[in-house]
């Protein structure tokens, strides 16, 4: 709150109409009840209380679970457009903290009705219990997220493909975020590929396309590997792949490590500047949230096992031998989409060359952005995805086995054509 005040009986009754239009069926409240702080840029700050299936406005006082700021004329403007908040969200001018779970579903909650609207929910599968957001109506897309990451990583998407006939679908895995986090679960990419699999029958859906970021992506490979027939087509955004240097630790990582996970000290005031000056941007815009999501499950002692047993096993992922990584990808039979940041330090684009001779099949696409493709460009990659995934389109034709190809940003690139031969050299 700044001392240029905004018009405070306006603000106050856009807000009042806001919460108006609450549907409890489009929010999740894990621990059963939440107060969302909405702050006012220039103006009166006011709380709202989550107590499904009701809401109501307080001032605001004590501690937040979530924050959503904007100044006083974007939230005059969600008011008037039962759509806005979305819109808002998206475009940068109105910010959620602390627990985009909360804050993103009261923007769900709050958006209007309507088929296909976004919504927040949690289902059992298999022992577990999932949180997901999902938009949309069409053809199934289920989103895995990455090593500390949520469902929130993937809003993009779920606001690109869902206006385009896709159901989409973005969970919280096992151990993350807000779904279930078992103790002492293998946490390894079968281990997961079972749980989304357990997910997809508890959806009732008999098949889907997969799209994972990072560690997501090496899970939905694994799923694509063990249980083809519940897989349509796979996006794989800068996927985790196994090490084909030596691995100097992986002797000292056969111990059960993570489990100090659950003895190790972390207070929030002394971790969480540490996290954000490690992650570049980690005070503002989407990292920040992003930084948000991480602390929410690594400042409790199972969210801190389930971290550290998933970063233990990306690194011990085997290459070789007949269940190698490596060994096994030939024989992916799902066509697949590898995206690959130019400028990704963690999964460098020169894994590209190791992927087109074990799977000569798979479809690429080279991306001037970093590790998360779908927050750092997500204009281009929406676009080539839907192309990807769409009814006879590049995705359909690599069921049948044709000839790899390459697509940089603004042009295809085929594997026979000279642009592709440059694009070999370059890379």
């Amino acid at each position: 709150m700044s001392a240029a005040a905004e018009p405070a009986p306006a603000v106050a009754a856009a807000i009042g109409e806001l919460i108006g239009r609450f549907d409890p069926d489009a929010m999740d409240v894990p621990r059963g009840s939440a107060r969302i702080r909405l702050e006012v840029v220039g103006g009166e700050d006011v709380d709202v209380v989550v107590d499904p299936p009701e809401a109501w406005i307080e001032p605001a006082a004590g501690d937040a679970d979530a924050r959503l700021i904007a100044d006083g004329r974007t939230w005059e403007a969600i008011a008037n457009d039962v759509a806005g908040g979305m819109d808002a969200f998206r475009r940068g001018r109105l910010r959620v903290r602390d627990d985009l779970h909360l804050g993103v579903g009261l923007l769900a909650a709050t958006s209007g009705g309507g088929a296909g609207r976004l919504r927040f929910g949690r289902i059992e599968a298999g022992g577990h219990e999932i949180a997901y957001c999902e938009a949309g109506q069409g053809p199934p897309l289920v989103c895995l997220h990455g090593l500390g990451g949520t469902k929130a990583s993937f809003l993009p998407t779920l606001a690109a493909l869902a206006s385009r006939g896709r159901r989409v679908i973005a969970i919280d895995l096992p151990g993350f975020g807000d779904s279930s986090k078992p103790h002492a679960a293998a946490y390894d990419a079968p281990w997961f590929a079972a749980a989304v699999t357990d997910l997809l029958d508890a959806l009732e859906l008999e098949r889907a396309d997969v799209a994972g970021n990072s560690m997501g992506g090496r899970i939905a490979i694994e799923l694509g590997m063990s249980a083809a027939d519940r897989v349509g087509r796979l996006v794989l955004l800068a996927p985790a792949l196994a090490w084909l240097r030596e691995r100097p630790w992986k002797w000292v990582l056969q111990a059960p490590l993570p489990r100090l996970g659950y003895l190790q000290p972390t207070p929030r005031r002394l971790v969480d500047p540490i996290v954000r000056r490690l992650v570049p941007g980690g005070d503002r815009g989407w990292t920040a949230a992003g930084v948000d999501e991480f602390l929410r499950a690594y400042l409790t002692p199972a969210g801190r096992y389930a971290f550290y047993e998933c970063l233990r096993n990306i690194y011990r992922d085997e290459p070789y031998g007949a269940q190698g990584f490596w060994t096994r990808l030939k024989r992916l039979e799902p066509p697949a989409l590898f995206v690959w940041g130019r400028e990704d330090v963690l999964v460098p684009i020169s894994f590209m060359r190791h992927v087109e001779r074990a799977l000569p099949v798979a479809a690429h696409l080279e991306l001037d952005c970093g590790h998360v493709p779908q927050l750092e460009r997500p204009e281009r990659l929406h676009e080539a995805v839907a192309e990807f995934l769409a009814p006879g389109g590049e995705g359909e034709s690599r069921r049948g086995g044709r000839e790899s190809g390459r697509r940089e940003e603004g042009e295809g690139l085929r594997a026979d054509s000279p642009r592709a031969a440059r694009a070999r050299e370059r890379g």
